[in-house]
Order: structure tokens, then C-alpha cells, then sequence
């Protein structure tokens, strides 16, 4: 009896195919491990962005130091948020930032130049955070405009009206109420002073890791980032879950701008000139897929903080601000190329 005929037939349910296919190097491995942990990738960049500086500059693990980064990203990974839900759904915001501040100026001029208490102020700067999510939102739902064309546009026309509302002036907290520059105040953790805004931010990542992560609209999000025409065939309403995530990114917005006006004591028109860049550097850094439907938000709370420990270790380092931005830059380039790479794992 030859060899082949003692070995008998392959067992029930074995696949041969399969199992050639199966032979993974030590690179697929890693590659599969990323595809499954989206946060894993950022936390090791972040890890060695720490342990690099720090030896680079004995000034920047300072508590003090350190302090100051978690302040600086308060507003950075605020505007992450809304920008993760949006690029969930295969889309981007350009205009991110731009709703932020024209939000936090009618918040100011209200509350000083009308004389509003600080609640109704706030509450205004939210209605405007509503209304410029739904804007967008309707601009891509009603006519299928691409989102980065839709926010492009947006960005110029959120611009020119913070201009023409504020007429280009500033608004100094000393003569807020309170109540909008509270988020810039400061308490002991420690030998850390941590400022209420990074708590309302760390307190919005929660709320929404477990939102997209525990219900059925995070799902859906998912799905249509993924998928629109598989997820409009399972019988999710597609324009609306893509509306509802235009509004909550707005939402987050209006927050957000309370977090800057206590993080720089004022209202400025002029102020987050980088936020747009920074916030899709954040989210596409942390592990969130430009095409949709992979990624989460506490991939996007890492990235900001590679963003603020880079800024921060570069400029410790004697940097112009120049060399930050471009150091911004590279590492938007190689977080889309580990993207590419990893979305060729076979599901």
C-alpha cells in the first residue's frame, strides 16, 4: 500500500486550502492583532513618544510639564470626538473647529455684550452646535454631496461668521460670567493639577466609547461607515443615523467650545488655527479607518495625546513651530499608510 493510501482521506470538515491559507508570518500576525485592537498601535506610539522626549529633555516629565499637556489636549481631544463619529461614517469635518469657535463666541457676546446668565449663554452656544451639525448634515443627506467638499464649504462660511458676529474682536474672561470660565479651573490630582475641562472631556469619552460600543445607533454607525448600501439592505435608515451623528458631533462642539473658552480665559475669533488639522490628526492617528466603519474613540484620546506630546517634546527641544507642524504632518502620512496596510488583513 503506497503512502498516500496509508494516510487515508482527510478528516471530516478539513480543509487543506485552509489550512495552507492559514500560514501566517510573524508580520500578518502583528497586522491581524492591529485589525483587532485599533487602539493597540497608538498606545505603543505614545509609549515611545514618552520614553523618547523624557530622555531627550529632563524637563518634560515634570509633573508640571505633564500637567500642562493634559490641559493643552482638553480642547484637541474634544474636537476628536465629533470628528471620530463623522470619519466612522467614511466621512470628515473641516469644519470642526470653525463651529467650535463661532459657538464659543455667541456663548461670550451674549453673555456680555446682551447680558445673559451664563446657563442661557451656554445653551445658545449649544443651539448654534445643533444647527451647524444639521446643516452639514442635511447638505450631505438631501444632496449626497461628499462630506469633505460639504465641510470645506462650511469651514469658510462658519469663518465668516464668527467674523461678521464678533467683528473680529475678543472677549476677555474677567468679564464672562463664571460659569463659561470654569472649565479652565484647576484641582490637585496628586502632584498633577488637572483642570475641569479634562475631566467634561474624559467624562464625554466615556459616555460615547459606551454609546457606540453598547446600543444599537453605535452599531448602525458602524455599519454605515462600513457598508452604506449593505446597511441601507439590513434596513438601517441611513440618512438618519448619518443626520443623528452630525448632530451629536455638533453637540460635542458647543462642549467643546466652553472647554476653550476656559482653557484660554477668553473668546477669541481668531483662536485654534491648527484644531481642524489636529483633530483628524488625532482620530486617524488613533486607529480610526478614514474609510469608515473601524476604529474607536479612545484610539482618537491617544492620538490626541501623541499630538500634545509631540508639540510639546519638539518645542522643549528648541523647535520652531514650523518643524511641529511638519512633524504633524509625517505622522498623518505614516497613520494612513498602517491603515492602508492594515485594512488588507482577510477577514
Amino acid at each position: 500500500m503506497t503512502q498516500q493510501q496509508t494516510a487515508g482521506p482527510p478528516a471530516a470538515g478539513h480543509d487543506l486550502a485552509e489550512e495552507f491559507l492559514d500560514r501566517r508570518t510573524p508580520l500578518s500576525r502583528i497586522r491581524n492583532v492591529l485589525h483587532r485592537y485599533p487602539a493597540l498601535s497608538p498606545a505603543i506610539v505614545l509609549l515611545v513618544a514618552v520614553i523618547v522626549f523624557g530622555l531627550l529633555n529632563d524637563r518634560f516629565l515634570r509633573v508640571e510639564n505633564l500637567s500642562l499637556i493634559t490641559q493643552q489636549v482638553a480642547v484637541v481631544g474634544t474636537l476628536a470626538i465629533a470628528q471620530t463619529l463623522i470619519i466612522l461614517t467614511a466621512g470628515i469635518d473641516l469644519s470642526v473647529g470653525a463651529v467650535m469657535i463661532l459657538a464659543s463666541m455667541v456663548v461670550a457676546q451674549i453673555a456680555v455684550g446682551n447680558g445673559f446668565p451664563g446657563p442661557l449663554a451656554l445653551l445658545a452656544g449649544l443651539v448654534i452646535g445643533l444647527a451647524a451639525g444639521a446643516f452639514n448634515g442635511f447638505l450631505v443627506t438631501r444632496f449626497r454631496l461628499p462630506p469633505f467638499i460639504v465641510t470645506l464649504g462650511t469651514l469658510n462660511i462658519f469663518i465668516a461668521l464668527t467674523l461678521l458676529y464678533s467683528g473680529g474682536s475678543t472677549v476677555r474672561g474677567s468679564s464672562m460670567p463664571d460659569l463659561l470660565t470654569w472649565t479652565g479651573s484647576t484641582f490637585p490630582v496628586g502632584p498633577v493639577r488637572i483642570s475641569t475641562g479634562v475631566v467634561m472631556m474624559l467624562l464625554l469619552y466615556v459616555a460615547m466609547a459606551f454609546i457606540l460600543g453598547k446600543t444599537a445607533w453605535g452599531r448602525h454607525v458602524y455599519a454605515v461607515g462600513d457598508d452604506k448600501e449593505a446597511a441601507r439592505l439590513a434596513g438601517i435608515p441611513v440618512n438618519r443615523v448619518l443626520m443623528s451623528v452630525y448632530l451629536a458631533a455638533g453637540a460635542v462642539l458647543a462642549i467643546g467650545a466652553w472647554i476653550q473658552i476656559g482653557r484660554t480665559n477668553a473668546a477669541s475669533p481668531n483662536a485654534g488655527v491648527d484644531l481642524n488639522l489636529d483633530s483628524i490628526t488625532a482620530v486617524v492617528i488613533g486607529g480610526t479607518s478614514l474609510f469608515g466603519g473601524r476604529g474607536s474613540v479612545w484610539g482618537s484620546l491617544l492620538g490626541a495625546l501623541i499630538v500634545g506630546v509631540f508639540r510639546n517634546g519638539l518645542s522643549l527641544a528648541g523647535l520652531d513651530v514650523l518643524y511641529q507642524t511638519l512633524a504633524v504632518g509625517i505622522l498623518i502620512i505614516i497613520a494612513v499608510s498602517v491603515d492602508q496596510w492594515i485594512r488588507k488583513v482577510k477577514s
